[in-house]
């Protein structure tokens, strides 16, 4: 297997964290990096929408969504099983359901390296499938937690507040935005900006690889601190929902990279939309458990490990 080269700055920054290292990134690059990113998955997305009737898409959509939605739910009682208490299942579950924007783009660098075309208009799967799974992680909190003990869940849940902080937060915002933008101004409109937006996209991943290299180098110190609940969910769930994202990519008549890249989005884990809506959503959960399993353990797994084999599962499941 020859791992794609974007892969190795992430490698160079967990060994830099290992190592001990004065290795940094200001947080400001880091900021301007998640922003380009972003708007510039979006923006591709949307030139390609552009191509196309919304309404032919309208079953993808749907199903994402729901995908989205049921991830939470099946996971919820193995997390239970597992004795997490129902806010920390609950808010983990959540972080499964939603996506990761990076993983995304690193399986579709994967699959233009292999010649695996796929469908064009597959950033828009990222932007549905953000929200259902933390509305779904809210909702089973809420319940869990009313059962277990009445006065906890007595105060008003702030769904207000949750909800601006989901549909407009910096993640799907600019998502949102790339995608609507791309889709209004289309491939004649965007070409001004092409040199600056697609041209250098593999390069500005690799940089913020190398970043969140560093930050789940940090966070290998604290699976010890979990125990095994977490090794269990940040290894064992990403292939059991890549079936399940698969599976829903042959039902939609998708691509062999189309269902390679639904079976990526479902195996992956919020960090970035997920941790801020649970945190307003659900105060009671321990925050640096989920990201440690999402980031520190799940996400590193997909970059090596995961992209290839789902690659690999759609190839036999399209054969």
């Amino acid at each position: 297997m020859v791992v794609d080269v974007i892969v190795w700055f992430f490698v160079l920054g967990v060994l830099a964290r290992l190592l001990r290292s004065d290795l940094r990134l200001p947080e400001a690059l880091y900021e301007t990096l998640s922003i380009y990113l972003l708007l510039a998955i979006g923006l591709k997305g949307g030139i390609e929408l552009s191509k196309q009737p919304l309404l032919t898409l309208a079953p993808q959509v749907l199903a994402c969504m729901a995908l989205g939605f049921a991830i939470p739910l099946a996971l919820f009682p193995l997390l239970r099983w597992l004795r997490l208490t129902p806010a920390d299942a609950a808010s983990m579950a959540a972080h499964y359901g939603s996506v990761s924007v990076v993983t995304f783009a690193v399986a579709t660098a994967a699959l233009v390296r292999a010649g695996v075309p796929y469908e064009d208009h597959a950033p828009l799967w990222v932007a549905v499938m953000e929200a259902p799974g933390i509305i779904a992680g809210v909702l089973l909190a809420r319940l869990s937690m009313r059962r277990a003990d009445p006065a906890s869940a007595s105060a008003p849940a702030r769904w207000g507040e949750l909800a601006h902080d989901v549909l407009f937060g910096k993640s799907v915002l600019l998502l949102a935005g790339g995608l609507t933008i791309g889709a209004l101004a289309g491939e004649a409109g965007t070409a001004p900006i092409r040199a600056v937006f697609i041209e250098p996209f593999k390069g500005v991943l690799a940089l913020f690889l190398l970043e969140l290299g560093l930050v789940a180098g940090a966070r290998l110190a604290e699976v010890r601190r979990f125990g095994a609940a977490v090794l269990v969910i940040g290894l064992g769930a990403p292939p059991l929902l890549a079936l399940a994202g698969a599976a829903t990519g042959v039902a939609l008549g998708l691509s062999t990279g189309g269902v390679a890249l639904l079976a990526t989005l479902a195996a992956s884990a919020s960090y970035i939309a997920a941790p801020t809506a649970m945190r307003i959503a659900v105060p009671q959960a321990h925050p640096a458990l989920s990201i440690t399993a999402a980031l520190g353990i799940t996400f590193p797994f997909n970059l090596v490990v995961g992209i290839p084999l789902y690659l690999e599962l759609a190839r036999r499941l399209t054969a």
